[in-house]
């Protein structure tokens, strides 16, 4: 096997260095401000499975830099707000490298450092998709 030049913890760790990380306890006492908006880069799955912050918006991970910049055709005006936006994944990896990216992009981003799975089992507040059929 190939070894690689960076590995994806090496990323992810590199990223958390220069991004800014809210923890749960500070994301949870955020949740209902209306200058906040939780971003969930989950997969649609993982949403369905796990529930959801209430009130987050959810972009698929592959769409984010498309759906953030206004020069896209994919563009959301759910990014054009001036507010502080926290993105989220289950554990901090996705969000971390996303944070960094739209940092980089010029687009100010902040990330839940440990995830959707430590708020839900500190007692933040999770939904659940309505059932399909």
């Amino acid at each position: 096997m190939k070894k690689l030049k960076i590995s994806a913890a090496e990323m992810v760790a590199a990223a958390r260095a220069r991004v800014t990380e809210v923890d749960t306890e500070g994301a949870i006492a955020r949740h209902g401000d209306p200058d906040v908006v939780f971003v969930d880069l989950r997969d649609p799955r993982e949403r369905q499975r796990s529930g959801f912050i209430p009130g987050s918006f959810h972009c698929p991970r592959g769409m984010l830099e498309f759906w953030v910049d206004p020069e896209s055709p994919y563009y959301k005006e759910a990014f054009g707000a001036e507010k502080t936006f926290i993105l989220h994944c289950a554990s901090g990896w996705r969000s971390a490298l996303s944070a960094a990216m739209l940092n980089d992009m010029g687009f100010e981003a902040a990330h839940l450092k440990d995830g959707f799975t430590d708020w839900a089992a500190k007692g933040g507040p999770v939904a659940f998709p309505e059932p399909k059929g």
